[in-house]
């Protein structure tokens, strides 16, 4: 029999505010099992012209599966999020990409037919457990050498990275972070940020009962100068800070995937369309380089080029790895057209959930932009991966040409 593979959408995405990691974050004493459920109602919510049981799948990505992150938490969060008890799920780790593969995986089954609407996702409660909690690396990682051991510190990596390329200077990326403060606070006052959040119950023992309704990690009040004086927790006399990277955060993510003739059929929004993706591996002691091969195999497997992107969706883990994205493809650091309302150097980077954030603004920015036909969202990925998915914004005034 022959096969043609089906056109698929992103139809809408959503997220908790993201909260500081710690015991004075706003989800100390909240689940994350409790922030993604809120998320999958919230999308049910948005668009009543989807019947429950149309939902044929749900993946739900954690970097850190123990606890109330572990035990298949697709199928757990859909069950508790009052999806029928016939819709299945599971879980995925691909540590900061994981919402990203999430979505990847799910679509590429609805574009295969196995599945005509799907539910992805993340969350990532680094509060309750950090990264690396629990894990057990095989010591002939080391041993013998298959990477350097910096490769498992995330920050050592992003210094790695400066060494490499001396040119991307702490004072570059130190001006990137404060960008990405200030286009964030300037989208929340226009209110370009606010209408993906979901609000979330939170509690306290010593508090009581409060409502999140904004994020907590953003400084606005940031300058160059305090910046500048930041220490480098890395290296002595490194590069890189707590102003300069994404912070520990806690947070989750959400969206809904269909196959394009299943959206017009129950009436649901399309927001981009998936072109295609490219996921790498690179040196696991400079994974923020991940991006720049991802990101080639993508345009080479779409045939696209880099000029053909109109919108680009960076994950700030660091400064320096989107710098390196930007320097490679001969992009300026302040490019209009690189997260245009901040990145996680000001909201932060659940891990595992970060990914259909960058989604979910690029899909409200496409609505805005129907000069834009394609956008782009990627980011590093842990022990040294990259990862880049294409959209393509179904408002494009050039269609109807």
């Amino acid at each position: 029999m022959s096969r043609s593979l089906r056109e698929v959408v992103f139809v809408d995405g959503v997220r908790t505010p993201f909260g500081k990691a710690g015991p004075k974050g706003i989800y100390a004493e909240t689940r994350a099992d409790d922030l993604v459920v809120r998320c999958i109602r919230e999308l049910l919510r948005r668009n009543p012209e989807l019947p429950a049981d149309r939902v044929d799948e749900v993946a739900i990505a954690a970097t850190t599966q123990i606890g109330d992150q572990g035990l298949t938490l697709g199928r757990t969060a859909a069950l508790l999020a009052g999806l029928p008890k016939s819709v299945p799920g599971y879980s995925i780790d691909r540590m900061c990409a994981g919402a990203m593969t999430a979505v990847t995986t799910t679509a590429s089954g609805i574009a295969f037919g196995a599945y005509d609407v799907a539910i992805a996702g993340g969350v990532e409660h680094m509060g309750n457990h950090p990264m690396g909690e629990g894990v057990d690396p095989n010591p002939r990682i080391i041993s013998e050498k298959l990477v350097d051991p910096s490769a498992l510190v995330m920050g050592s990596t992003a210094e790695n990275l400066h060494d490499r390329f001396p040119h991307l200077t702490k004072e570059r990326a130190d001006a990137f972070a404060l960008a990405s403060q200030q286009k964030y606070a300037k989208a929340l006052a226009n209110g370009k940020i606010g209408p993906e959040l979901v609000t979330m119950a939170t509690r306290s023992a010593e508090n009581g009962w409060g409502v999140a309704t904004v994020d907590e990690p953003p400084r606005p009040q940031t300058t160059l100068e305090g910046l500048g004086t930041l220490k480098t927790p890395f290296r002595p006399h490194g590069n890189v800070t707590a102003g300069n990277a994404a912070g520990l955060n806690d947070g989750a993510t959400s969206c809904l995937l269909a196959a394009e003739d299943v959206a017009e059929e129950l009436g649901l929004n399309i927001g981009m369309r998936l072109v295609g993706y490219g996921f790498v591996g690179v040196e696991p002691e400079v994974m923020g380089i991940g991006p720049v091969p991802s990101t080639e195999r993508a345009l080479a497997r779409t045939g696209l080029t880099i000029e053909d992107i109109g919108l680009f969706e960076l994950n700030e883990a660091f400064a320096i790895q989107v710098l390196a994205f930007l320097d490679h493809f001969g992009i300026a650091d302040d490019d209009e057209r690189v997260n245009m309302w901040g990145g996680a150097i000001a909201v932060g980077h659940p891990l595992a959930s970060s990914g259909v954030r960058l989604m979910t603004q690029l899909s409200r920015q496409f609505a805005e932009r129907p000069d834009v036909r394609y956008g782009l969202t990627a980011m590093c990925v842990g022990l040294g991966m990259g990862a880049t998915v294409i959209w393509e914004n179904p408002n494009w005034e050039g269609a109807a040409k």
